[in-house]
């Protein structure tokens, strides 16, 4: 029989996969704009005069941005109830939350 924590615990874990479900899916399309938007810069720097490579500087500088995407929406994990748990364990206080 399931009590009120294990069936609260599943919920958290729940909404916490599906956030991670949505991060991912918004990276992936982050990556698409990309991927698009600089080849087609590289496209109009292919057919122009060439002086410089200047669309090297959108790439650096998105590029970054996407980097920082990418480790919001595959390396950082969510603080949940378990972790919570675990702390307070630690510390000595399991679940005294007067404030004493």
């Amino acid at each position: 029989m399931e009590t009120m924590e294990q069936t609260s615990r599943e919920a958290e874990d729940r909404r916490i996969a599906a956030l991670r479900l949505k991060r991912r899916r918004d990276f992936f399309w982050h990556l698409v704009t990309y991927l698009v938007i600089n080849g087609l810069l590289v496209f109009v720097w292919a057919i122009g005069p060439r002086a410089t490579f200047w669309p090297m500087w959108l790439m650096v500088f998105w590029g970054i941005g996407l980097a920082f995407h990418a480790y919001y929406a595959f390396g950082r994990q969510e603080v949940t109830e378990a972790d919570v748990d675990a702390e307070l364990r630690r510390s000595g206080r399991s679940g005294d939350t007067s404030g004493r």
